[in-house]
């Protein structure tokens, strides 16, 4: 028989090893103080993961960036190759594009590296798109969020910059074929054109210091903004606290999942290593980018059936589609079939997905914090305009690519080039209507459901004779998540004067309301606490009617 002996009360007791070494980190780092942050609890959906795949994609890209540097020589110097790819012995080609086939071909793992950046980047930025629309969709962008909005918006932009400046640095046929509409497009901006195009190229295009500039711009200045904003974005995220959909227990005050440490911490470190193995397999089994097939630039030369990377697809589309207009003002030439595509459309579309937070803030005068989300469905018009948006950057991204649609469907470039131009103006109100109207047919089948339970499947006739489908109530998880859906209303149409004194805001309220009504007009009320308990006490009667076998 053993016994325990306790220190009496008031005696002191020597601290182990472990608690001294955390009190010495903790009087130097602060770490006990990190308690209420490990705890944060995030919630578990499949679409929160969507901006952990770009978080995880960016990691790769800055490893395998670092490995890159260490071999990769931006110098626009003419040397004659000698390496191991025989077909291009002999050619005159700049340090780049020769640093590029060595890695390609003389350094150990060197293409792999290649393609895992490669397929990184392409990667990220397509899950950065699908994190946006999901923010989107959701009206996650509310208040408080709409700062943060901003720097989502501004990230995307600049890691597609990112992207351009280093697919152009190998100084392959393909990529300077690309610098070179940039640079068109550099010139077609009025007035600062031609001062902006000598800045970038140091001289007449191709010059000689354009890919040391955007090496500059791509290992070090870009990267580092983006890491800032990166740090930044997920600080916000951990202040505002995550946003949710909604269900039991959940509103806006609290957040129903798991906590930081441990739980959230060990999906999000397998989740880091399942998507570095999907992007290490893509690298190994799927060619990306072959630079030697294209051959070294040559600003006399180009690729039939040339695409640029994905990302650039609709910018390609916008300047193949439009007509080549150009008129003469005071002595200077104005392109407008290279500024109106490439300079006016991308900028309108960035500044229309930029400012909407703020936009539907003031046509809704809406002012209360919003941390649950909406369902697609549950705001027709947003859902729709974000899909006609998606719908017009495919019309112009599937325009970029007329030539090769034309020579692999037999068709002609003709006839593409004006299925894009009339694409361009039908399809996205095509797309509005429809979306909406699906938005608002779920809202109705909701409300149904709401009312009368669900289709069983299941026929059973009734005691006079009368066939009638039995429906199943719905589970009080549901029920609680479609009767807890916000109802928005447009605002009330403002008075012109009041007290005899005239409104001096007249006009614009008139427009506030009316954008209101285009906003928020045609939705499907939920039902009322009376038509809930009348409709129970209906299906209760034809319960009680309902006789005989199922019917099937």
């Amino acid at each position: 028989m053993s016994t325990t002996e306790t220190a009496p009360p008031g005696a002191r007791t020597e601290a182990s090893k472990g608690a001294r070494i955390a009190d010495w980190a903790d009087g130097r780092l602060g770490i006990y103080s990190f308690h209420s942050l490990i705890r944060k609890v995030f919630p578990d959906h499949w679409s929160f993961m969507v901006g952990e795949i770009a978080l995880y994609s960016f990691i790769v890209l800055l490893l395998t960036g670092v490995w890159l540097t260490l071999f990769f020589d931006p110098s626009m110097a003419e040397t004659v190759y000698e390496g191991s790819y025989a077909p291009l012995h002999g050619t005159r080609m700049s340090q780049a594009y020769a640093s590029t086939l060595d890695i390609s071909f003389d350094v150990r793992g060197g293409l792999l590296i290649r393609q895992l950046h490669h397929w990184s980047a392409l990667v990220m930025i397509a899950a950065l798109c699908v994190h946006t629309m999901r923010h989107f969709f959701t009206g996650s962008f509310r208040k408080p969020r709409e700062m943060n909005w901003l720097i989502g918006f501004v990230i995307l932009v600049l890691v597609i910059l990112e992207g351009f400046l280093g697919y152009s640095l190998p100084d392959d046929l393909l990529s300077g074929t690309g610098l070179r509409i940039a640079q068109g497009v550099t010139l077609a901006i009025p007035v600062v054109g031609t001062y902006l195009s000598m800045f970038l190229f140091g001289g007449e295009f191709p010059g000689d210091d354009v890919i040391q500039r955007f090496y500059g711009l791509h290992i070090l200045l870009l990267p580092g903004i983006i890491v800032a904003l990166v740090t930044v974005h997920l600080i916000l995220v951990f202040y505002h606290k995550h946003t949710q959909f909604r269900g039991p227990g959940r509103t806006e005050r609290n957040v129903v999942g798991q906590p930081l440490m441990p739980n959230y911490a060990a999906k999000a470190g397998g989740f880091f290593f399942l998507v570095t193995g999907f992007l290490a397999l893509l690298a190994g089994i799927a060619q990306i980018n072959p630079v030697w097939t294209y051959g070294p630039y040559r600003a006399d030369q180009i690729s039939q059936g040339s695409q640029p990377d994905w990302y650039m697809g609709f910018l390609e589309g916008t300047l193949r589609a439009m007509p080549p207009w150009e008129f003469v003002l005071w002595g200077h030439t104005v392109n407008l079939g290279v500024l109106i595509p490439a300079v006016v459309v991308p900028t309108l579309m960035a500044t229309v997905l930029a400012l909407w937070p703020f936009l539907e803030a003031w046509v809704t005068k809406d002012t209360e914090e919003h941390h649950l989300l909406d369902r697609p469905r549950d705001h027709p018009t947003r859902t729709a305009f974000g899909c006609a948006f998606i719908s017009l950057y495919l019309v112009l991204f599937f325009g970029g690519a007329n030539d090769v649609l034309a020579e692999r469907f037999h068709l002609s470039l003709n006839a593409v080039t004006w299925s894009v131009r009339v694409g361009f103006f039908v399809v996205p109100v095509l797309t509005y209507i429809v979306t909406r109207r699906i938005c608002l047919g779920l809202q109705r089948r909701d409300r149904d459901k709401l009312l009368h339970g669900r289709e069983t499947g299941r026929i059973r006739r009734l005691p006079h004779g009368e066939f009638v489908e039995v429906h199943e109530p719905l589970d009080r998880g549901t029920q609680y998540a479609l009767l807890s859906r916000q109802d928005y209303r447009p605002l009330p149409a403002p008075a012109p004067e009041q007290d005899g004194v005239p409104n001096p805001n007249h006009r614009k309220e008139v427009l506030r309301h009316r954008l209101s009504r285009w906003l928020y007009g045609g939705q499907i009320a939920k039902p009322t606490r009376e038509e809930l308990t009348h409709a129970e006490h209906d299906e209760h009667t034809a319960g009680q009617l309902e006789r005989g076998p199922d019917v099937h």
